[in-house]
């Protein structure tokens, strides 16, 4: 005969709004890194969305910085990969990115000070973000855990991705009913130092003639969330699961 089933409670709301606030961060995080890992699919990118066009276009336009165009796609390619590794790394060697023409000869320094200034912020802004994620990671484990031992059992992974698109579908009807290009204005706003630039046009900045911006990130704003969605149904799997068995 087969010993006694452990009986278990449902998790209240506070355990699963908890879950599903360390999940998203999590998986958010982990997309994250993937995506760094790959520099953020620029190298893909650069041929769809021709962001090799965009720069012999705006490149002799600029008003600072002389020759961009000349840069080989790999040049301009290892440019965006120093950037990204810089910024992951506290912003440090940023001012020290030049950038060549095909034979090897230097051109220039690619950033101006207004551009490392932001690009640290972004990398001040990038360190919370991550440790954040790493915080959430360590929260989802001691949270399964204690929902164990004291037998709570969570929703099924469905209707805790039920609950999240819930949550998400609410702050987008926010967003449209404010204005995307106002919301991502006034997030700037709040988010970085207000003596600092963050808006760059092409005519006065290589950065954002190199990355294509704002097209680019919302690029990559769609893999992070793509990717985000499958990491947080693996999260919710793996949680549902262990507190049912």
């Amino acid at each position: 005969m087969s010993g006694p089933t452990k009986r278990t409670t449902p998790a209240g709301p506070l355990h699963i709004t908890l879950l599903v606030a360390a999940g998203v961060l999590a998986s958010l995080y982990l997309s994250w890194r993937i995506l760094a890992a790959v520099e953020f699919l620029y190298p893909v990118l650069y041929e769809s969305i021709g962001i090799g066009e965009h720069i012999d276009t705006y490149a002799p336009q600029n008003r600072y910085k002389r020759d961009f165009e000349l840069t080989s796609p790999e040049e301009r390619k290892a440019m965006f990969a120093a950037i990204g590794d810089a910024v992951r790394d506290h912003g440090r060697g940023l001012e020290s990115i030049t950038y060549r023409d095909p034979g090897g000869n230097e051109l220039g320094v690619l950033l101006r000070a207004a551009e490392i200034i932001h690009l640290r912020d972004v990398a001040r802004l990038v360190h919370v973000l991550e440790l954040a994620g790493l915080i959430s990671l360590a929260v989802i484990s001691f949270h399964l855990v204690l929902l164990r031992r004291r037998r709570l059992r969570l929703p099924s992974p469905r209707h805790l991705l039920g609950y999240t698109g819930g949550g998400i579908l609410a702050l987008a009807m926010v967003v449209i009913a404010i204005g995307p290009v106002e919301v991502f204005y006034a997030l700037h706003r709040w988010i970085f130092p207000e003596d600092h630039q963050w808006f760059f046009f092409y005519q006065d900045s290589l950065m954002s003639t190199l990355m294509k911006a704002p097209d680019l990130f919302g690029y990559i704003a769609v893999a992070l969330v793509l990717l985000a969605m499958v990491f947080l149904s693996a999260i919710f799997w793996i949680t549902a699961r262990a507190t049912s068995a």
